[in-house]
This record gives C-alpha cells, sequence and structure tokens, in this order.
C-alpha cells in the first residue's frame, strides 16, 4: 500500500510566528564541548529560556542527572523535562520539524529528516533519534522523509514560499546525487514548500555550510529580512551582497537589510564565529534577538522592532552561546497549536 505524504493528506509546516503550543530546546552539557564556556554559555541559555518561557511552554531535553539539576537551579515558568540522551542542542538541525492541517481546528504531525552531524562533522548518532523521541512524547505521527535535511536550512513563510541556500542543500555531503529539483520535490510534498528561493552562500566560519536561518528571514508572509555587510574588505560582504541581489530582483516581496556585527569575534584565533542577528526566534508575543555587545546591537533591535508590531522585540546576550555556532533560533524548534494526529 502506497503511503501519501503530508502534502497529499493536507499538511504544511506553518510559518514560525503562526500560534506555538511550546518551544523544544535542549540544556547545554560537557565543558569540553563548549570549550571551557559551560558555565557562561548556562548563564545566557538559563537567561533565554526564562525568557521564552514567559510567552510560552517550553520541552527542556536533558542529557543526564547533572544537565536536569543545573537546569532546574536556574529555570523556573512552564518547563517540562526530558531526559534523552543527545550529542548536542541544537535541537533546530536535529529535531522533529513540525506541520499541521486546517486553520480553523488544527492537527499536528511531525517530520523526521536524517540529521548526519552537517554532513559528518560532528558526531550525531543521538541526535538523529532526537524526532523519535519527540514524536514518542507527544504522542504523534512521525513522517520518515529518509533524506537529510536540518531545519536551519530552511525558512518558510506559510503562504507556500520557503527559503534555503545553494551552499548548504547541494553540499555533497548531505544528499549526493539529489539534485535541485529533487531535493525541491521533497520540500513539496514533506513541507507544503511550493516555491522555493535559492540563495548562495552564507557566513565565513559557519559550519553549517550557509545555514539560512543566519542569513535570511521572513518576518512576514511578503517582507524578508537580510544580512548585510557594508565593509567591501570583509569576506561575507560580497555573497550577502549576492543575496541581497535575489532577493531583489524576486518582485511581490519588501527586502529589509539588517547588519551584520560591526566587530568580528574569532574561536582559537583561528575560527571566525558567524555573528549575526538573523538568528533571531519568533515566540508567542516575544522576538528574541541574540546581541553580542557590539555597536551594530541597537541598530539590529531598531531595525527589526516595526517588522513585528505585536510582539515585544527583547536583546539577549549570545556572546558565549555562539561559541558554538549557533544561537537562539539554532537552539530551538516550535511546536505550533493543534490536536496531536496519529495518522
Amino acid at each position: 500500500m502506497e503511503t501519501l505524504t503530508p502534502r497529499q493528506l493536507g499538511f504544511a509546516m506553518p510559518a514560525e510566528w503562526a500560534p506555538h503550543a511550546a518551544t523544544w530546546t535542549a540544556w547545554p552539557y560537557d565543558d569540553e564541548k563548549w570549550l571551557g564556556y559551560l558555565e557562561p554559555v548556562r548563564q545566557e541559555f538559563a537567561t533565554f529560556v526564562n525568557t521564552l518561557a514567559r510567552f510560552e511552554p517550553v520541552h527542556l531535553v536533558v542529557n543526564d542527572e547533572e544537565s536536569e539539576q543545573d537546569a532546574k537551579n536556574r529555570l523556573s515558568g512552564p518547563i517540562q523535562f526530558h531526559r534523552i540522551p543527545h550529542d548536542d542542542l541544537w535541537l533546530r538541525d536535529s529535531g522533529a520539524m513540525f506541520v499541521t492541517r486546517s486553520q480553523t481546528s488544527p492537527e499536528l504531525a511531525a517530520i523526521n529528516w536524517e540529521f548526519n552531524g552537517w554532513g559528518g562533522k560532528y558526531p550525531a548518532t543521538q541526535d538523529n533519534q532526537m524526532p523519535r523521541h519527540m514524536a514518542r512524547i507527544l504522542g504523534v505521527k512521525l513522517f520518515e522523509a529518509g533524506i537529510v535535511m536540518e531545519g536551519g536550512s530552511l525558512e518558510v513563510n506559510g503562504a507556500g514560499v520557503g527559503l534555503t541556500t545553494r551552499q548548504c542543500l547541494l553540499a555533497p555531503e548531505r544528499n549526493p546525487g539529489l539534485d535541485e529539483e529533487a531535493l525541491e520535490g521533497y520540500l513539496r510534498e514533506y513541507l507544503g514548500i511550493d516555491h522555493l528561493i535559492w540563495l548562495g552562500e552564507g557566513l565565513e566560519g559557519d559550519h553549517t555550510d550557509g545555514h539560512i536561518d543566519t542569513l535570511t528571514r521572513f518576518t512576514a508572509p511578503r517582507t524578508i529580512v537580510t544580512s548585510v555587510c557594508s565593509d567591501p574588505d570583509d569576506p561575507n560582504h560580497r555573497p550577502l551582497q549576492e543575496n541581497l541581489e535575489i532577493l531583489q530582483s524576486l518582485g511581490g516581496f519588501r527586502i529589509v537589510k539588517l547588519p551584520l556585527p560591526q566587530n568580528p569575534i574569532w574561536l582559537n584565533d583561528q575560527t571566525r564565529l558567524p555573528l549575526t542577528y538573523a538568528n533571531f526566534y519568533i515566540a508567542n508575543g516575544a522576538v528574541l534577538v541574540p546581541l553580542y555587545g557590539d555597536p551594530h546591537d541597537a541598530q539590529a533591535l531598531e531595525i527589526l522592532r516595526p517588522l513585528f508590531p505585536e510582539r515585544e522585540v527583547i536583546g539577549l546576550k549570545s556572546r558565549y552561546l555562539m561559541t558554538g555556532g549557533g544561537s537562539f533560533h539554532c537552539v530551538t524548534q516550535q511546536q505550533p497549536k493543534g490536536q496531536m494526529w496519529k495518522g
């Protein structure tokens, strides 16, 4: 018997600003993984989760007893703890992605993509099981897509349009043998993306190979905010300018420029961290924006606030969290409101 795809059953991925039932995230652990920065990372992360929990419930994945106790000591609010062994906290990429059907009384289902540690760069055996754990906890149908895909590589407007980068989706370490047309087919059938906008390359030092959520985001169905770099000598200048030109050529969208932080930060004097304000997370009633103690912090908030008139735009420190290569959007996965569909 042929298995119907989510699209054939009427499911599609809603935009991030659609109402959430909760947000999934995971507590940082292992000082070695965080290069000795675990304590300041946890301090920043606690502020982030406590702020998020003011606006919506949180499902927090913890790796072990120490992680759970540490998190409980620092956190308050509507937080459910789930003891699940995992490799790292980037649930945007390793966790299940959610799709819904019907606007009036939505039903919820989950998608399981394969996760291979951003093209085999990092261990991912445990993280690859995360969608199954999430679906089991929620008691929801889990669709098996069967190809590698990371949530941070995709951005949707909830009206059939998606954004991604060629650098990431076409990286040979992810889905060798699948071209643009084949990938578009999977995204159409599993997430309901009818039109995929392909940008080029991402930020210097980004181990995800150019995830869209560090670059370019929808803030409304026809509004796109995209990162730019004004310094022509900065290696990020040309790729971001090329992405901007692609977006401006589309027509029908309002394109808003968002500067990168002014001052680069380097890890071990070798790797430039992919600092960006575009890695904000849209929650119920709030937008949580990473800040770095940079001269451009205030300007970024000024640009983003008018784009979310019905939400409180809040800047929070992400200087140490960013040493792991990502920020607030990378560590979260929204669970849209909806009744659990069991298939």
